[in-house]
């Protein structure tokens, strides 16, 4: 899994730089040295759908296709709860905030599991307490930076790593129908308006998309879009608060902490096989 995506990140790479010309599977599969056979089934198979149906999820103007019609669909997500449909709200997650006093103790009493793991868009460290998730990062070059970053914000927590107890949750974060039996809550600390933006983004369909200033819409901060960029930038959940379902106005698919081709990996991914349903 980890190494086919490390070929398809370059292959999504290409394709975003030449999307464009719209590039041939030949001239994509050359591009990373397989041949177009070898290819073709590799990327559905990670995918989901072909290449050439992947491409077709990419362009500009399918991204304002979405957004235009995201409106409607936040609308309907906000006003209706987590508790509806699945078609609109597969996750499920549950977020846990922490209060300041609780923040303040830096994990006094607290216990947390850590692992790494592999996903279908590269490495993941993640971290659980009994409450949830309180870290989940893509790991772009060393595992022992994620390391860090946990031991700093918890730092009177007592760590252990864990795979055997972090794969269920892996799995189930990536494995969509996994979690009907593997209930998924995260555990963040913020200001009030940080954990009103990742409520937000926790509202927002398996496959659509939203921009900065619709989510500072909707959290009735209007003028807000780029202290909600900010907020989006902090998130200490990759996927699972979905961030990555969060582009410009104009259709431009915008910065990513964890790096801007992961980022279209992520949402076109979701796009084509929401599109296949």
């Amino acid at each position: 899994m980890e190494s086919d995506y490390k070929r398809i990140k370059i292959a999504i790479e290409f394709i975003n730089n030449n999307v464009h010309t719209q590039p041939t599977l030949k001239e994509i599969a050359n591009h990373i040295g397989l041949s177009e056979a070898h290819f073709q089934r590799m990327f559905s198979r990670w995918a989901g759908v072909t290449p050439k149906r992947y491409l077709q999820t990419i362009t500009v103007e399918h991204a304002k296709k979405l957004l235009s019609e995201q409106n409607s669909l936040l609308d309907v997500s906000l006003n209706i709860g987590l508790s509806s449909s699945s078609r609109l709200h597969e996750h499920f997650v549950n977020l846990e905030a922490v209060t300041p006093g609780e923040y303040k103790t830096k994990g006094i009493g607290l216990h947390i599991d850590y692992g790494i793991h592999n996903t279908p868009f590269g490495k993941v460290f993640i971290a659980i307490t009994k409450y949830g998730i309180c870290k989940l990062s893509f790991i772009e070059s060393n595992s022992a930076q994620e390391f860090e970053a946990l031991r700093l914000m918890w730092e009177n927590a007592v760590l252990c790593h864990s795979q055997s107890k972090t794969k269920h949750a892996v799995e189930a974060i990536f494995n969509i129908e996994k979690r009907k039996d593997y209930p998924l809550s995260v555990l963040v600390s913020g200001t009030n308006f940080q954990i009103n933006v990742f409520k937000a983004l926790l509202e927002l369909p398996f496959g659509s998309l939203s921009s900065y200033s619709d989510i500072a819409h909707h959290i009735g901060r209007n003028r807000a879009f780029r202290a909600v960029g900010t907020a989006i930038g902090q998130n200490p959940i990759a996927f699972l608060i979905p961030c990555h379902r969060v582009i410009r106005q104009n259709g431009e698919i915008g910065d990513y902490h964890w790096g801007k081709v992961r980022k279209h990996a992520i949402h076109s991914w979701e796009i084509a096989n929401n599109e296949q349903k």
